[in-house]
């Protein structure tokens, strides 16, 4: 079968805020080796929040790249993508259409809300998976050549996890879980922290700790929040690439990140990501659905290389990344809880089909939402104390926080409740897509480069 005409249809997404040419090109280069190598038709969507300079330059670029059988390239810019999703929310009439554009597209940046729109536009695309990679981040090499996470992601991806196991090095799955399909899989990345607080850690390990620790439940020990510290925003460390190695297991969410990961479109048809704004880490909740509702996933060692751009080394960017980094503390609260309901359910979080039950998961998010803030007054308290012993900057953003404390509180709580309300709406919104499919905003312009 000749490339990029078999049955697999995928959606390799790379959402984008900022100047990347050169990780647009290395992504069009994965997009085409698994058209080329792998029984796929792709579909590159690059979803371009970027200034009107910045975005052009991006479609200079991907227009430039040559033709590639199987490979069909969309660049959305925010005004594509807004047009869509008016046409789609328009199909499900919801009582706020206004709000439910703000879920998806909101004015604030939303690592969930951009991945959520690559879900929609993927259903509307007729995808059976979403592959998605991050614009500050490069693949590594080996021999001369890149090192594509895909080559372990499209195999497997769908399969009953029996019917995978083969293609894989090792299983460490319960032979109770062999019927279920692969749904995710996944790697980390090497280089610098996902999160960038390492200047923390170089001004003051002890507060680093102290810090970090944070994101822990409040209830942990001293000994279990050092071992969370220990490994937290690391990855896979700074070992490089040099053989492949993949394991059929129940994923943890600890060992993969969002820049390098496949989800099955059982998964993310049926519950999205938290729409949350200015929060890291609002990504990440599919993950630790998969692993706690027992769908196998393959887990491997192709990981990306992560880099940090200049733009936080600004004034504006350390504020804007610290309130983000501060709102992901206080998003724990609730996520703990829920993670933890997850846990208890475990497969009874899917119904007699082994698809995902989003109405169990509504209903923890509910009971969430009744918790006694107090434990995040005391998350502030510790980063207010934090901050201003560090000096500086973080006791300038500490005086800043100081005067949005009830704000961020309100938002936590908040985040929690739209994220219900966008899970109880997103069945419909799922089938919308499909029917109003991308159209003229998809800037498609068949096998080669993107729209001018």
């Amino acid at each position: 079968m000749s490339p990029g005409t078999g049955t697999h249809r995928i959606c390799l997404a790379l959402p984008t805020n900022r100047a990347c040419a050169p990780t647009l090109a290395a992504v069009a280069e994965e997009a085409a080796h698994a058209a080329r190598h792998f029984d796929a038709e792709v579909h590159l969507l690059v979803l371009d929040s970027c200034d009107e300079p910045t975005r052009a330059e991006h479609a200079r670029v991907l227009a430039a790249l040559p033709p590639v059988a199987g490979r069909t390239i969309h660049h959305l810019d925010e005004a594509r993508q807004r047009d869509f999703l008016r046409e789609v929310i328009h199909r499900t009439a919801p009582a706020d259409p206004d709000r439910m554009l703000d879920l998806m597209l909101p004015s604030g940046v939303s690592y969930g809300a951009c991945t959520n729109r690559a879900f929609l536009i993927a259903s509307a695309l007729g995808c059976r998976s979403v592959h998605r990679r991050d614009s500050d981040s490069a693949y590594q090499a080996a021999d001369g050549e890149p090192v594509f996470p895909v080559h372990h992601e499209l195999p497997s991806l769908g399969m009953r996890a029996a019917e995978a196991a083969p293609g894989v090095s090792e299983t460490d799955l319960d032979p109770a879980h062999a019927d279920r399909p692969v749904s995710l899989a996944g790697a980390s990345f090497i280089g610098e922290l996902s999160v960038d607080i390492g200047e923390i850690q170089r001004l003051d390990d002890d507060l680093y700790h102290e810090v970090v620790g944070l994101w822990a439940p409040g209830d942990w020990s001293e000994e279990r929040k050092r071992d969370l510290v220990a490994e937290s925003f690391k990855g896979a460390g700074t070992d490089p690439f040099t053989e492949d190695h993949s394991t059929l297991t129940l994923v943890d969410p600890m060992r993969v990140d969002m820049c390098n990961i496949a989800l099955h479109h059982e998964v993310y048809e049926r519950v999205p990501l938290p729409p949350a704004t200015d929060t890291i880490g609002s990504d990440y909740f599919l993950l630790h659905l998969v692993h706690d509702a027992t769908l196998p996933g393959v887990l491997h060692n192709r990981h990306i290389e992560n880099f940090h751009t200049p733009e936080r080394r600004t004034d504006s960017g350390f504020l804007a990344y610290q309130t983000r980094f501060v709102k992901f503390l206080l998003s724990m609260l609730y996520f703990h809880h829920v993670y933890d309901r997850m846990a208890e359910a475990g497969a009874a979080l899917l119904d007699d089909r082994h698809r995902v039950r989003a109405d169990a998961v509504v209903g923890f998010l509910r009971e969430s939402t009744r918790l006694d803030r107090s434990e995040n007054v005391w998350r502030l308290d510790r980063v207010d104390n934090a901050y201003r012993k560090l000096g500086g900057r973080y006791a300038a953003f500490a005086d800043l926080l100081a005067t949005r404390r009830e704000r961020l509180l309100d938002e936590a709580g908040r985040d929690i409740e739209d994220f219900a309300l966008l899970i109880e709406a997103w069945p419909s919104l799922v089938d919308a897509a499909r029917a109003t499919g991308l159209g003229d905003a998809s800037g498609e312009t068949g096998p080669g480069g993107a729209d001018r």
